[in-house]
């Protein structure tokens, strides 16, 4: 099956079954168990690593087709079929009564791993990760007596499922059942309106690119230029910060790239100019170059478009890892990501560092009311190259593992550091599991899960007793 995003991974199931209900899912699953099938589940099919596209799997069930966005009157939330795209999300919430919720950049990403994993988006610093406006989940499990079921767990505290409500609040995709459908409403929302019980964007965004010549820059400039970010971003995270309507995506890449570039928007109706020029200025800091700008504004539906790249069709081989920081990158960090992404023996322009802003409203939530316990960064640090034909695996897989290791050279290998706070488990890579890769003594499961870990494991043996959905970072049962 070549409709993955990464195609390093492929699976040849023996089954593939596209469903449009909970029943469709329910006899898919029911099947699969019978005859011993491993399964796996697609939404969007934008997972990086094998965790869906693996040879072993022999049921696929898809979900594309799963995506209807309703207003349940009875719960008084907004039903999103696990299905549904983002965008899809975004144009009829918005259309249909002005609303919204804090999800990804990406408009072809699927709702239905993106939300378990905890996604957050542009409007995160503003709003909260979209798991902190999430009521209820669908989830097709399978019990101790083998049959598929289907459960809905609220946030009720009253619910007796609630328990499978939390561990789909970031707990991560294909642990413990497969997701149909999510419903969301706000957590302060009162009353039936539809229209006050989700967060309303602004009428327009301020759209922003700014470029600095690669060219242009040495080693001390480039430090100071990701320095100067650093430090705004340190302060200007706090929840309630005036600056959080403004989120930005600062993408280093390869040094065969002509530009570093920020890009990002101001998600407020006044004062989005001030606060994109006290961003500019902040940056120039010691800078001596200043950077080519572009802004325009624009309606927020169209600018939920502005980020979007190509679907599941990808014909790309990838890696992505991943690390949250409680405080910038220290300086002998951009030293040690200037000297890798400036290497004379690697020369390739599609291999980056992003630093996406983070913090704000997303910090003002306990770390154990949802199962994303990183609730004090201020960024979410990446690190991704992309690139086609297996010939070069070897090439590109040694950069990025050879970056990441000297960037957390002081925590082993990973982010395990005072000032780190993990790693994103929609950033899904399974070189933490691999002690090669992993010299920490800090597992996997710490990384992406901290203390909430033993706690998905109680959900994992309650729903999923019999591990019928796993893959190489599922939650164990024990």
């Amino acid at each position: 099956m070549s409709r993955g995003y990464n195609q390093r991974f492929r699976c040849a199931p023996e089954h593939v079954r596209p469903a449009v209900s909970t029943e469709d899912v329910l006899g898919a699953v029911d099947e699969a168990v019978r005859t011993g099938r491993r399964i796996a589940v697609r939404s969007g099919g934008h997972s990086f690593e094998h965790l869906v596209d693996d040879p072993s799997v022999q049921t696929l069930i898809d979900l594309s087709a799963m995506n209807a966005v309703q207003y349940d009157w009875r719960r008084r939330a907004f039903m999103v079929e696990a299905g549904t795209t983002l965008g899809e999300a975004y144009r009829k919430l918005f259309l249909g009564w002005g609303v919204t919720i804090p999800g990804g950049t990406c408009p072809d990403v699927g709702i239905g791993g993106h939300v378990c994993g905890g996604g957050y988006g542009a409007l995160s610093r503003l709003h909260g990760l979209i798991v902190d406006h999430l009521y209820a989940v669908e989830v097709v499990v399978v019990g101790p007596s083998g049959r598929a079921t289907s459960v809905v767990a609220t946030r009720e505290p009253s619910d007796p499922n609630r328990e499978l409500w939390w561990a789909h609040t970031g707990g991560g995709g294909g642990n413990f059942g497969i997701v149909t459908r999510y419903w969301f409403r706000s957590p302060d929302a009162h009353g039936g309106e539809p229209a006050t019980l989700l967060p309303r964007p602004p009428a327009t965004v301020l759209h922003y690119s700014l470029d600095w010549p690669w060219s242009q820059l040495d080693q001390d400039s480039f430090v100071r230029l990701v320095r100067n970010f650093g430090e705004w971003g340190e302060r200007n995270s706090a929840p309630g910060s005036s600056a959080a309507a403004l989120y930005g995506e600062l993408a280093l890449p390869s040094r065969p790239s002509e530009t570093i570039t920020l890009s990002g928007q101001v998600a407020t109706d006044t004062g989005a100019q001030a606060l994109l020029d006290d961003l500019v200025n902040a940056l120039g800091q010691g800078v001596p170059i200043q950077p080519a700008r572009q802004s325009s504004a624009l309606p927020w539906l169209a600018a939920t478009q502005a980020f979007g790249y190509e679907s599941g069709a990808s014909d790309l081989r990838s890696k992505i890892k991943s690390g949250y920081r409680r405080r910038r990158l220290t300086d002998q960090q951009i030293v040690t990501a200037y000297r890798h992404l400036t290497r004379s023996d690697y020369n390739y322009p599609y291999a980056n560092l992003f630093i996406n802003t983070y913090g704000g409203r997303v910090n003002a939530v306990a770390p154990a009311a949802t199962a994303v316990p990183h609730r004090d960064s201020v960024f979410l640090v990446g690190y991704l190259v992309g690139w086609q034909g297996a010939a070069e695996d070897t090439r590109h897989l040694s950069w990025i593992r050879d970056l990441y290791r000297d960037i957390y050279a002081d925590s082993g290998g990973v982010p395990a550091g005072d000032a780190d706070d993990g790693s994103f488990i929609n950033y899904a890579d399974t070189d933490l599991a691999d002690p090669r890769w992993n010299a920490s003594g800090t597992p996997w499961h710490a990384l992406y899960y901290k203390d909430t870990y033993a706690r998905l494991q109680q959900v994992k043996r309650r729903w999923d007793p019999h591990d019928v959905f796993r893959h190489a970072l599922s939650v164990r049962p024990h």
